[in-house]
Order: structure tokens, then sequence, then C-alpha cells
């Protein structure tokens, strides 16, 4: 069975007085998720603590069903942890959406999410917003998930490049996030993992000023202990303009 160890950190960066992003390490489900929350201090803090809150209990109980998709010995295309984790992100919305109605001060709240669910070789991608997942393979960074941004649609659509894309003044208008409507459409990928993948999550604070190859480089050059300290020291000298967190997983073996 691959064994995967992993490293994590937060940070409220240089501009910012409040932490509104939340993060979780199960390594027990082998859960990994990081939310960046929106809608002012009470209402960011609020909607990305609920939605990572949320994620690990709706997968912890599908662990206790008859039918428990942790057990499930089916290949990658048909495992039913793809289903488990659509569902538990989607459970976060609907809890994020409910609580922001129920309380005036917390109105128009959403979040972002990135998760990562592994179980053996198989791992998943749960995705919603801006946050990102990388993997770094045989050297080589690749960024797995894909901005819901106004910004990628532009690039997407050839009206803006990927260096214009980096400075455009609307880079932080997201198109999808968790918990501003109830229901919201969650990405899931699924990939093999290899021995010696390094995965990375991370909320826009880090990604909106550090390119993917020095992400690649620090995942690749670093003891991956050292690695979310280093990149939020790298992002904060850079300006450190939003909240920093990172999340890196190694598989062993």
């Amino acid at each position: 069975m691959a064994r995967y160890r992993c490293a994590a950190r937060t940070d409220v960066g240089m501009k910012r007085e409040h932490n509104e992003d939340s993060f979780l390490v199960n390594e027990d489900l082998g859960l990994y998720v990081v939310c960046d929350g929106m809608g002012g201090h009470a209402g960011g803090e609020t909607a990305s603590r609920l939605a990572v809150q949320t994620i690990e209990r709706e997968l912890l109980s599908a662990r206790l069903r008859a039918e428990d998709p942790f057990a499930s010995d089916a290949p990658l295309e048909n495992t039913p942890l793809a289903g488990a984790l659509r569902e538990a992100v989607e459970g976060a919305c609907a809890a994020v959406f409910r609580t922001s109605r129920a309380n005036p001060q917390l109105a128009g709240m959403g979040t972002t999410c990135i998760s990562l669910l592994v179980k053996g070789s198989h791992a998943l991608i749960g995705h919603v917003g801006d946050s990102r997942a990388y993997l770094v393979r045989d050297g080589d960074v690749h960024q797995l998930s894909e901005d819901h941004s106004l910004v990628n649609e532009q690039v997407r659509a050839g009206l803006l490049s990927e260096e214009e894309a980096r400075h455009s003044r609307l880079k932080n208008i997201i198109t999808r996030s968790v918990g501003f409507e109830e229901d919201v459409l969650v990405d899931v990928i699924g990939l093999e993992t290899m021995p010696g993948d390094k995965f990375l999550l991370c909320s826009d604070g880090l990604s909106n000023l550090i390119l993917n190859e020095e992400i690649g480089d620090a995942l690749l050059e670093n003891d991956l202990e050292a690695v979310p300290e280093k990149l939020i020291r790298l992002a904060n000298e850079r300006g450190g303009d939003d909240n920093i967190t990172v999340i890196a997983v190694h598989r062993m073996d």
C-alpha cells in the first residue's frame, strides 16, 4: 500500500489583518483541503472553516456506510470515492449557503476549495474556484486544476496572454465558489500516483505571486517539511498581499 506524508502551513501575509484561509489534514482519511474564504473578515473565515469541516465530516460519514467507498477496490475510472468527494464538496456548498442565509452578517460569503483525496495509488482532486493543485513527477511540474476565474476564461478565449492575466486587475474575480449559491459544479480529477510523486495545494495568495516553475523547484530542491515555509516566505518577500496557505504531500513508495 502506498504511503504518503505531508507538511502544511498558513500565513496571514503582509497586507491583511485576518486570515480567511482554512486548511485540513486528515492522514487517516488521506484527505487534504485548502479553502480561501470571501465575504469580509467574519464571512470569509466562517465560510472556509465551515467548508473544510463539512468535507471532513461528509467523508467520515461515507466511510461508515454499508457500501463504504473507501473499501472499494474498483479501478480509478469507476471508484466510488470520486462521487463521495464530489458529494462532500457539494455538502460544504449547501452548508455555507444555509449559514449565510441564516445570519445577515454573513450574507454573500463563500469560499474556494481545492481538495486532494488519496487511497493507495489513487488520487482525486475536488476543485471549485482558483485555489490550485500541482503535481511534480519526473522533475516536471503540472498544474492539475484549472482556475474558475474570469481571467482564465479570457486566456482560454485568446483575449489575454498568460502574462497579461497575471497582472490583470480582474484576476481575483472567480466564476465558481462554494456557498455563494446553494449548489455548485465541482470539478473532480482522478489520476494514478507513482512513487516519488509530490502534490501541492495552495490558495491564490501563493499562486498569484509564485510561478508554477518555482513551485516545482521548491518541491524538488527541499525537504518536504521545508516547502510550505519556503514558499510562504517567498510570497511575502514579493508583497504578501493576501493570505497564503500551502499543503505539500509526498508519495513515499
